[in-house]
Parts: C-alpha cells; structure tokens; sequence
C-alpha cells in the first residue's frame, strides 16, 4: 500500500455546515481577481446556492474566468432564467453525464461526479463534504428540523496548484459529443461578455509564502484511471498505524472486506474505533445495507453510534488526535469505486482536536449507541430489509464488473 505523500506549509480552517461554507467562499468569490472552479454534485439553486450562484456570475461580468461543473444526476436541469443570467455574464458551466431515462441500463453512465472542490485564483481550495444546497433543505425530504452535520477545508498552501491543475484537466476532457449539457451562449451575451474582456487575465497567482501555515497535507483522489482506490487505501493506512483511537463518521457506510477488517483488527488490538453513522431513514440502501455489516464490526469491538439531531452528511475521520481526512467519498461502493471523490488528509493535532470535538459532541448529544445484544435481536423484517440491500449492492457491483 503507496504511503500518502503530505507536503508541508499549508493553511487549513475547518468549516462546519453550509452557511460557514459559503460565507467564506463567496467572500473569496468576490474578491477573485482572475479564476474561478467550482464542482459540485448538487447545486440547488435555493437561497443559498442563489448566493453562489450571484457571486459567480458577478465574478464572470467583471471578467474573471468562471468554470462551473454540476454532476447530471445530482442536479437538475438549470433554471431557464440562470442559464440565460450565466451565459451571458459568461459563466462556463457543464452538466455532468445525465443519466437519462435509458442511462440506467447502462452500467457505464452510473460513473459521477461527486466531488466538491473549488480554487480561486489559484490560491485558496475549499474542499469536503457539502454540496450547494440549503442546510435546512433536502430535495426529496423538503424543509428538514435541523441543519445537516457536513464539513469542509479552506486550504492555503501547495494543494492548491494540485487541486485546479486536476479541475483544469477534467474541464478539459469533458467530452461534448455524448450528452453533456453545456453551456449555450446566446449571441448578444457572448459578444457582451467578449467586450469586457479587452485582456485576458493570468490563470493563477501562487501564494504569498510568509501567509503560509505549517500543516502538513495532501489532496486524496479517487477517479476511474490512476486513483481507483486511493482514499480507501488512506483510510487504512491511518487505521492500520492507529494507537489509542479511531474516529469515523460518515453518511453511507457500507465497507468492503478490507476496510472493515482493519477496522476490526484495530478495535481487537486495543484501539478505541468509534464511528458516528446516519441514524435518520433517507435512502433505502443507505439505511439497511449499512446495518448488514453492523455484527462482525459490534462483534470486534467497535462502537456505532447513530447520528439523530438532523441528516448525518459528514465523511470526516480523526486517528489518535493527529492525523484526519475532511472531504466527499463515503466509505460504500458508490463513493469508492464509481464516483470521482476529493478529500484532504492532514497531519495537525490542532485542527484534528477542533474535529474530535466537534464529533463527540454529536455523539454525546444527539447520537444513540448501538446496543450489540439490540442489533442481534432485530427481527426478521428488519434482517430482510438490510440483506436485500447488501444483495441489491452486490448485484449492482457485478454489472459494473467490480467485486466489493
């Protein structure tokens, strides 16, 4: 298993939920001077993402270069009003690979992106979890009671050049002729936008080096080309070099056998493992095929704890107080095998303490523990439920010709 490389000087602010997320990269929307890339897997365009959505256009009017990548399926078509609004400011937006009516029959298209990654100027990255949408919104739930648990990074430092040269790279391949919804620049907004821009801008400006910090980090990828397994390969080595404590939340969790295994030989030599799941009905693969795995991982040691203040959408994790990953991959088969993921992995007691507590705080206070003797006495509907869905996945897995 390859070690992940972590380079040093960087600056790394954690970012808990939608409203710190946005307030801090729309103000750097604003003040961008050059660039702008944004991918995401959801942008709603709702009273948050609005307020993206403004900032990118207002960015593009004054002539910084706006990339805009949504994924197919997570987002719907684009308003009519702000495709016009972001043609004609000059936003340069794509659709990911909609799936179609017919895409479902093809195991290929089921490909995503499920990142959420965005470099301004080619100096700061904000990267995790949490997509473009209202914290107290869930498109198919509707208005939720609580404020989704999600985080994100702002990044300063070398990962930034690696995230917008992998943006700039995918931009590039997106692939017109098979049914990429693209931007359609209407003829007064190009020609518009064209003469505001007398002079086209440099693409990125590295960072000042004595605004730099001291953290240790790297950009973690997963793709279908050089990174297929690289988060998951991360997640164990930090598992398998753990101490004292191994702390994972994340959304859908539904590990292979060899992630599992390092989480249970952990737990059996001594490691306190916690993990802080979804506790709340949302998908029907997420909520049953996680409990499918739910016995050897009791049986070993480790702690589940359910997240019941609100939707769990975190994929945070924190080893012995030093080392964390913040960023999108689940820790399922969507997420490690078919989806494009982004995470940052760090090595700084500072910032992993601020992520520990805030994770034992939602589990001291809004999180139930899975009882081992409960989990064994579920009945026989519930034990249906969560093998059909772990048959469903597998299923799904053999089309796409992967095993898990």
């Amino acid at each position: 298993m390859n070690a992940v490389h972590l380079q040093a000087r960087h600056q790394v602010h954690l970012l808990q939920g939608a409203q710190e997320l946005f307030e801090a990269m729309v103000q750097a929307i604003e003040h961008s001077k050059h660039e702008v890339r944004l991918e995401t897997y959801i942008f709603a365009f709702d009273q948050q993402g609005q307020a993206v959505a403004e900032a990118l256009a207002a960015a593009a009017w004054r002539g910084v270069q706006v990339y805009l990548v949504v994924d197919g399926i997570g987002t719907a078509p684009l308003p009519a009003r702000w495709v016009v609004r972001f043609n004609t400011a000059g936003v340069q937006w794509h659709r990911f690979s909609p799936l179609g009516w017919l895409g479902v029959f093809f195991p290929v298209r089921w490909r995503r992106l499920h990142r959420k990654l965005c470099v301004i100027d080619g100096r700061v990255a904000f990267c995790g979890g949490i997509n473009v949408v209202d914290d107290f919104h869930d498109l198919r739930l509707g208005s939720l009671d609580a404020p989704r648990l999600d985080f994100a990074v702002q990044v300063h430092g070398p990962l930034v050049a690696d995230a917008r040269a992998l943006m700039q790279r995918f931009w590039s391949r997106l692939d017109f002729a098979h049914g990429l919804e693209t931007r359609q620049w209407s003829k007064a907004g190009s020609q518009l936008h064209a003469a505001l821009q007398a002079q086209p801008a440099p693409m990125r400006v590295p960072a000042p080096q004595d605004s730099l910090g001291q953290i240790p980090a790297a950009l973690v990828l997963r793709d279908n080309l050089r990174n297929r397994s690289r988060i998951e390969q991360s997640y164990r080595q930090a598992i398998g070099q753990a101490h004292h404590e191994v702390l994972i939340a994340n959304a859908y969790f539904m590990p292979g056998r060899k992630l599992r295994h390092a989480l249970e030989h952990a737990a059996q030599r001594g490691v306190r493992v916690t993990l802080l799941l979804q506790g709340r009905y949302e998908y029907f693969m997420q909520f049953h095929g996680a409990r499918a795995v739910y016995g050897s991982l009791l049986a070993a040691g480790v702690e589940i704890y359910e997240y019941q203040g609100g939707l769990l959408h975190a994929k945070v994790a924190v080893v012995d107080g030093v080392w964390a990953t913040v960023g999108s991959s689940n820790l399922e088969p969507l997420s490690l095998l078919l989806a494009r993921e982004a995470n940052v992995v760090l090595r700084d007691p500072h910032f992993a303490q601020m992520l520990r507590l805030r994770l034992h705080t939602a589990i001291a206070q809004q999180s139930l523990k899975m009882d081992p003797l409960r989990y064994a006495r579920r009945g026989p509907w519930q034990r249906a439920l969560d093998v059909s869905a772990l048959a469903i996945l597998r299923i799904g897995l053999f089309l796409v010709g992967r095993r898990y």
